[in-house]
């Protein structure tokens, strides 16, 4: 497998919140992926404009489990909100960031073994942007890792954590 070239890097540790997203109301994890991704495009693009051949991928181990027991909690009353609805899939924000960008190539969220630490992309996620590159259907590859918050305790709340990387082949 080739070394990939880092082209920008962001990150938002834990305890700093993610400004709200509009469409995303049940938790802070998709606000999280959407605010890294921006730091990370802004600091090497710019501004948006003009498409681009940038593929995204999104690596979490824990996922939007806030989104799923919103989900859950609306099932049992037997009326699902439609914005939860349309949260419920991983590449909805995912699709967010890409529009917003004009980004055009491959959308992928994974699962890795292992969460990722905050400031770091698990290795699993580079292996997969590194074959996203080498289809050849993207230029780069926006690569995020995102773990939402942890229940620490009874009332205590470890914030949620994201780091992103913009890499090329």
């Amino acid at each position: 497998m080739s070394r990939l070239r880092v082209l920008a890097t962001a990150s938002r540790p834990p305890g700093e919140p993610p400004p709200p997203l509009p469409g995303f109301p049940a938790s802070e994890f998709n606000p999280l992926v959407a605010a890294v991704a921006e730091r990370c495009l802004a600091a090497h693009y710019g501004e948006p404009g003009e498409p681009r051949r940038t593929g995204l991928l999104l690596a979490s181990a824990g996922g939007d489990r806030a989104t799923a027991l919103a989900i859950d909690t609306g099932a049992e009353r037997r009326r699902m909100p439609p914005l939860l609805f349309f949260q419920s899939n991983p590449n909805a924000v995912l699709g967010h960031v890409a529009a917003r960008w004009g980004l055009t190539g491959p959308v992928v969220a994974i699962s890795p073994a292992e969460a990722a630490a905050p400031g770091e992309v698990p290795p699993d996620a580079l292996e997969s942007a590194a074959l996203l590159l080498a289809d050849g259907d993207a230029d780069q590859v926006l690569v995020i890792a995102a773990e939402p918050a942890e229940q620490s305790g009874s009332d205590a709340e470890e914030g949620g954590h994201a780091t992103a990387v913009l890499v090329t082949a």
